[in-house]
């Protein structure tokens, strides 16, 4: 044992008087902050958050978006980014309808063991949010005023085979893993829901947040749970 270790573990005991004052001094001191100064705090707050704004603004339109639209297979219009530039991993073909916003924690990953580009079409007036993850096997739709509220997976492929030994040997997903996901316009999902491949989810419809869907869910639901069942029609 070092000595730093056993006099952070002798302090921590506090069985002696010099030991229980260094360890009261210490949690004073991690607690300690410059008082609020009436006004003056206030003033700095708002200088640093403007000023931050200020910097992501300039990064947004300079550099974020530029760099991110020559990634697409044509500009979109309006595009808005927003915390950073979108990862993109593998031969992916992008095409994003005008006044899609995207969060820059965005990763989009397209398969590289199949025999053509993968593609990733979204359309407009589309929200796509933190964390969400778009892993396209052959195909992935976004429809017209989709909302992915955040921390989303699309999983077009897995990424790795069923059996352990391909697996271990590094070889790719089988074809029978693989599958198109489609959601149709105004299809809002909530926070952490995962998409599996194969599935189109219907105009309209509403997933609740953490749900796994599986299979295909109809229009204008809404539906909920793993693996995701549709509870009952938004509208009757």
């Amino acid at each position: 044992m070092s000595a730093v270790h056993s006099l952070r573990r002798w302090v921590k005991e506090r069985r002696h008087p010099a030991a229980d004052l260094i360890y009261r001094t210490a949690m004073a001191a991690r607690g300690f902050s410059v008082p609020v100064v009436p006004g003056l705090t206030r003033a700095l707050y708002v200088g640093y958050v403007g000023g931050r704004n200020l910097v992501a603004s300039f990064a947004r339109v300079f550099w974020w978006t530029p760099l991110f639209q020559s990634r697409l297979i044509r500009p979109a219009p309006r595009l808005y980014l927003y915390g950073g530039l979108p990862l993109v991993l593998g031969p992916v073909r992008i095409a994003i309808g005008p006044g899609t916003r995207m969060s820059g924690q965005t990763t989009i990953s397209g398969r590289t063991a199949g025999s053509a580009a993968p593609e990733l079409i979204v359309g407009g007036n589309c929200d796509i949010g933190w964390q969400t993850t778009i892993a396209v096997g052959r195909r992935i739709v976004i429809g017209d005023n989709v909302r992915l509220a955040g921390r989303h997976l699309l999983a077009g492929y897995p990424g790795h085979p069923l059996d352990p030994e391909a697996r271990a040997r590094g070889e790719a997903e089988t074809e029978d893993q693989v599958g198109d996901i489609v959601l149709e316009d105004d299809v809002w999902l909530a926070t952490g829901v995962t998409v599996s491949a194969g599935v189109t989810i219907g105009r309209g419809t509403v997933v609740a947040a953490g749900s796994v869907v599986t299979k295909d869910l109809p229009a204008g639901v809404l539906a909920g749970g793993a693996p995701a069942r549709v509870i009952r029609k938004i509208v009757e």
